[in-house]
């Protein structure tokens, strides 16, 4: 009795329960009155309230046992109904079982085969279609409220991702999407329906259909697609000036037990890019990580966080993780922790790289085999105006790093560069070049391994024009872009570390290897887009801005210098740049001045030393005075 209490300790259980014992009470009288041909029970009134009994007792019993009112039947999906049959079918079975064996020694409680067969039968059916009407009942009221003040909603694809968004806005009378029709390039669904919602065309017919339905938002659902095929339904989705929104991998949803509505994201701009994605072949390239101890600078940024993911999966002996910014830092420790635990051994060092004592500490006592040196100073405005800072961090904290390396044998050194380091127009870009040059130079005299890498823009790092563009058009803009024509090439943060981690894996020293970083986009043209994505018509509802060209920034990037010509190699996302020639004595002595320059802050000076180390810069110099003669070194440095 008591669990019988615990059902109807809601108001929802006590209906469904009341409900439940109404029907197969007249299912029994029903069944035991036609199959007797006596409706009234006339001279029948004892055994038919003695079965009554028995019959309550045995439902009672199984659909507790079977935890029915315990499930919301208004999200009751084909399991639970069946769930409900079975109940309903073993409860007739107790039935017919107990009152069989009663009737041994009393034959009036033998009910008759026709009885059993037919209260089963009524029983089984009742209970059903109560629960069958009431929850389409739920539905058709969560349909009606949908359609109140509710976006009008496009869904791109009709397959598993279609199903799971419309079950889940089935189940969410909240939401903001009101589903009107479906698209799909497979021409035999079309006109059929998915959760009551038709397939109306093809992706090739997005732009109409959206017009004739009034769509105000559109939900791209399909996983399994080519790049290319996505690039073209998402420039068909531009047309429309709609707000296009991606569900990610379905199944990817369903191993995390995400929720379906929650994970709806924003296009981002890798989805327009159109091009297949860099992929790290483990097996080939990675094994001269596995076992090693391995040291990341700037590990904590955008680019050397991603390398600190990348490599604790690649199962180093030891991972160090060097940054100056503890914020930073400890976010990617903690980041780790959570998904590694103890599987992962790694430390976090705040250090500059350009403190030689802590460096030298590091390396004396890790027996570090792999060095990837992401730190360093990258906006390029304000190193404009802070050009001695570069020169100090970019320029002589790798000089200090690679230097400390080759001491202590390290076998592997791996320099983060850029495409801003080709014809450099900045004193960022220019920092840089110096850096490879110190690579060069340090792979013709060491046992190290010593390389650089050098690529483009990266979605989504620290700085990235992309972050901005998103929180200008929510802030109704205007997007800020610096000119018409200015170019630039893409790639994601995962992608460019993968091809970082196999340029590492094929040095032989010295090189510097160029990332494929695919075709060039125009950022006017990505503005656009993103504003049309987000629902709004660029220059109408959103402003575009140009700005000019902020200082040593360029129109293009170049990822090659002209004096260099390319080597293949056997990944063909990356190439090898044939090393420029200098002399590495010319090359000491204006670094020396360069040292002395940026430790007693001439700006001017600075840049006139860098235009002479770097004859591709083209930046108007300053300052012509001569350098002076016997400076102390700085004793801290």
């Amino acid at each position: 009795m008591l669990k019988i209490f615990n059902a109807l300790g809601t108001h929802r259980r006590a209906i469904l329960f009341l409900s439940d014992f109404i029907l197969w009470n007249i299912s029994y009288y029903l069944s035991y009155g036609i199959n007797k041909d006596n409706l009234f029970l006339s001279g029948d009134v004892s055994p038919f309230l003695w079965g009554l009994l028995i019959e309550n007792i045995c439902f009672i019993t199984v659909f507790l046992m079977f935890r029915l009112y315990d499930k919301l039947w208004r999200y009751a999906d084909i399991e639970d109904f069946f769930l409900a049959g079975i109940a309903s079918l073993s409860a007739n079975l107790a039935f017919m079982v107990i009152t069989m064996v009663i009737g041994i020694f009393l034959p009036h409680f033998n009910m008759g085969t026709r009885v059993y067969i037919s209260f089963s039968l009524m029983s089984a059916f009742f209970v059903l279609m109560f629960r069958i009407v009431y929850r389409l009942n739920k539905i058709l009221e969560r349909r009606n409220l949908s359609q109140k003040a509710k976006k009008r909603l496009l869904i791109i694809g009709a397959g598993e991702g279609a199903l799971s968004l419309l079950s889940e806005l089935a189940k969410t009378p909240g939401n903001e999407y009101n589903p009107v029709c479906i698209v799909d390039d497979n021409k035999e669904k079309i006109h059929r329906r998915i959760a009551g919602v038709e397939v109306v065309g093809t992706t090739y017919e997005i732009p109409e259909i959206c017009e004739e339905n009034g769509i105000e938002v559109i939900i791209f659902t399909i996983s399994q697609i080519s790049v290319t095929d996505k690039k073209r339904i998402l420039d068909a989705c531009t047309k429309t000036h709609i707000e296009v929104k991606i569900i990610p991998n379905i199944y990817n949803l369903m191993t995390t037990g995400e929720n379906i509505t929650s994970s709806i994201r924003q296009v981002e701009v890798d989805d327009l890019l159109g091009r297949e994605p860099v992929v790290f072949d483990t097996e080939k390239y990675g094994k001269y990580i596995i076992g090693q101890t391995v040291l990341v600078t700037g590990g904590g940024g955008s680019i050397g966080s991603e390398l600190c993911r990348q490599i604790a999966n690649l199962k180093p002996r030891h991972l160090i993780i060097l940054d100056i910014y503890e914020n930073n830092a400890y976010e990617i420790q903690q980041e780790l922790i959570r998904k590694h635990g103890s599987d992962l051994s790694f430390e976090v060092q705040i250090a500059s790289v350009r403190d030689k004592k802590k460096l030298e500490h590091i390396f004396k006592t890790q027996n570090i085999d792999v060095v990837f040196h992401a730190a360093a100073h990258k906006h390029v405005p304000l190193m404009e105006t802070n050009p001695e800072e570069a020169v100090k961090n970019n320029v002589f904290g790798t000089l200090k790093l690679v230097e400390t390396a080759d001491k202590y044998n390290v076998k592997n050194f791996v320099q983060i560069s850029t495409d801003k380091a080709v014809n450099p127009t900045s004193v960022m870009g220019a920092s840089k070049r110096i850096c490879e040059m110190i690579i060069q130079m340090m792979g013709r005299r060491s046992k190290t391994n010593f390389v650089a890498v050098r690529f483009g823009n990266v979605l989504g790092s620290n700085g990235s024009v992309i972050p901005l563009f998103k929180e200008q058009i929510r802030s109704g803009g205007p997007v800020t872009v610096t000119h018409p024509d200015i170019i630039r090439y893409f790639m994601t943060i995962p992608e460019a570390v993968s091809l970082v981690l196999t340029a590492g894996s094929i040095a032989d020293g010295g090189e510097i290897f160029i990332l494929d970083m695919g075709e060039p986009v125009k950022i006017r043209v990505l503005a656009e887009n993103l504003i049309r994505l987000s629902g709004f018509k660029p220059y109408e509802d959103i402003k575009i801005e140009y700005t000019g060209l902020r200082p040593g920034e360029k129109l293009f990037e170049e990822l090659l210098l002209n004096e260099e010509g390319i080597t293949k190699t056997d990944n063909k996302k990356i190439y090898i740049g044939k090393p420029i020639e200098f002399s590495d004595e010319e090359f000491f002595r204006h670094l020396k001045h360069l040292y002395y320059a940026a430790m007693r802050n001439d700006k001017d000076e600075v840049e006139k030393v860098i235009a002479e180390i770097v004859p591709t810069y083209h930046h108007e110099i300053n300052g012509t005075e001569s350098l002076p003669e016997n400076i102390e070194e700085n004793p801290d440095e």
